[in-house]
């Protein structure tokens, strides 16, 4: 009988039957192994990536963090309170084309820390609650957030992905395809040396933020990437977001990297109100990998007692 049980649990937890992830994060399933000095990205490689559009067009970017929830900057939402203008897309390529693979959600909610006044005054963070559910599709996927013991070393190299301008007031051209631009970590003490090159320019780089970019500038964010995702690959394959593009002064310049939101200092609040969103390098990972470990122990504990 227990032998029994035990196998069927363990096959429950392989086929989803029990109350596990629904859906793996950070894996997106068509990825082989604008954004200033971009590239187009490829159709479905960066499936967490979604469009945030009001009645005036694509206003932000953010990502899919659960089958309801999207996260985004807090900025991107003026009025978070009044959330009936907004739209937000998943399966989006292409801004100005016919996307096969589109889907749109109305928004319920929209959730900001408490903390938030001005992105350079830090918290800017908007978790986004959809009125329905997102159907999972090889276009449309969860990204996995970091535990707040998750390092992002100076130097790794990441991507940054967006809609936004390819140059300081110039719109993404023609059928408007998703950019994306590789990037490199920059130390937080580094950041701040950088922003406090120019006197009339000064800006705190806090501890709720992490900067990605170059010295000489060339490669960034821009004004209609804000919100979207700044996402590194980990040692095992898993792409993790690190970061919520924030702001910068202009867009690629030298000193002046782009700043995002740092996510492990937002691994609880998030959690607190997403309890469905995947925490890489979480303690003990998620419940199914528990009990997978919980059942095998037992198994051979039984075995050995019958034997």
């Amino acid at each position: 009988m227990w032998p029994t049980l035990l196998s069927v649990g363990i096959f429950g937890c392989l086929i989803g039957i029990l109350p596990c992830y629904a859906q793996q994060c950070g894996r997106p399933p068509l990825r082989e192994d604008r954004i200033v000095g971009g590239v187009d990205a490829a159709n479905g490689a960066w499936p967490w990536q979604v469009d945030i559009q009001t009645a005036n067009g694509h206003i932000c970017g953010g990502s899919i963090i659960s089958q309801n929830w999207i996260l985004s900057a807090a900025h991107c939402f003026t009025n978070p309170s009044d959330v009936s203008s907004y739209i937000i897309y998943t399966g989006r390529y292409q801004l100005n084309n016919f996307n096969p693979s589109l889907s749109s959600y109305k928004v319920s909610q929209v959730v900001i820390p408490s903390g938030y006044t001005d992105p350079h005054t830090g918290f800017d963070l908007a978790l986004v609650q959809l009125s329905s559910p997102i159907t999972w599709s090889s276009y449309a996927q969860p990204i996995c957030l970091p535990a707040s013991s998750v390092q992002f070393p100076n130097d790794m190299l990441c991507y940054v992905t967006g809609w936004g301008n390819i140059r300081e007031g110039v719109s993404l051209p023609g059928v408007g395809t998703l950019q994306e631009v590789q990037v490199p970590i920059i130390s937080q003490s580094s950041c701040q040396q950088m922003y406090q090159t120019n006197p009339t320019e000064q800006v705190d780089i806090l501890n709720d933020m992490i900067c990605a970019g170059y010295p000489g500038g060339g490669k960034d964010s821009c004004q209609g990437d804000s919100g979207g995702p700044l996402v590194c690959k980990m040692v095992n394959g898993t792409w993790v977001q690190a970061g919520v593009v924030s702001f910068g002064l202009g867009c690629a310049k030298a000193n002046r990297p782009g700043v995002y939101t740092r996510l492990t200092s937002y691994s609880n609040f998030i959690l607190g109100k997403v309890p469905d969103a995947q925490l890489y390098g979480r303690a003990n990972g998620n419940w199914c990998e528990r009990a997978a470990v919980w059942i095998s122990s037992l198994s051979t504990l039984l075995v050995l007692l019958h034997t």
